[in-house]
């Protein structure tokens, strides 16, 4: 038993020392776009993805926060359940993000995408629709990124095909995020220009 562990835990060490940083500042310009620029984040995912994206709304919505000026706008289609099953029993799973979207998305805002396969039928339903709405989309996947990753403006895919450890990774990459927000101020005085789509350093 101990050694199987050993071994979980050396996989996913390996994992995380081939991983770029550059992937998270990456996404992390994105959704400093978003939040200059006051327009919504949806989250959304299925089973522990689910709950990945939950952890994210709470993390950001109050451990990234500094006053009562320039906070997230971020909301997740999993957080109810009653919504879920009556767009799942009346209209078919694959919906269940889709219809929560038609309801609060608006032209502009952005999506970001959980899945470890990228290729749930009810993410790619959403995805769809949020393209539709000129939305940004931003997905975190596992092994190849299947078809979400081509339907994304950004993705990110960790290399892995076993499920546990490439959740394990989509909720270190949202720590990291929420890190960053959490101490911006002491890192190197960056302050992310939406325009120039770069850090700048003052």
């Amino acid at each position: 038993m101990k050694s199987m562990i050993r071994e979980y835990l050396d996989q996913v060490a390996e994992i995380l020392k081939g991983f770029d940083e550059e992937n998270i500042a990456r996404l992390i310009k994105f959704m400093e776009k978003a939040r200059v620029r006051d327009k919504n984040i949806f989250v959304l995912g299925n089973g522990g993805s689910a709950a990945t994206v939950n952890h994210f709304v709470c993390d950001l919505g109050k451990n990234a926060i500094e006053g009562d000026e320039g906070r997230f706008k971020i909301i997740s289609l999993c957080d109810n359940i009653e919504t879920i099953t009556a767009f799942g029993n009346d209209l078919g799973y694959k919906h269940v993000f889709e219809e929560r979207l038609k309801n609060l998305m608006n032209p502009g805002d952005f999506l970001i995408a959980v899945s470890a396969s990228g290729n749930s039928e009810n993410v790619l339903c959403a995805v769809e629709y949020a393209k539709r709405k000129k939305g940004t989309i931003i997905s975190l996947t596992g092994a190849t990124g299947g078809k979400l990753k081509a339907q994304s403006d950004y993705n990110i895919s960790i290399d892995s095909i076993i499920t546990e450890q490439i959740e394990d990774l989509h909720l270190i990459i949202e720590h990291s995020i929420v890190t960053v927000y959490k101490h911006k101020n002491a890192v190197c005085g960056a302050v992310f220009d939406v325009e120039k789509d770069d850090f700048i350093h003052h």
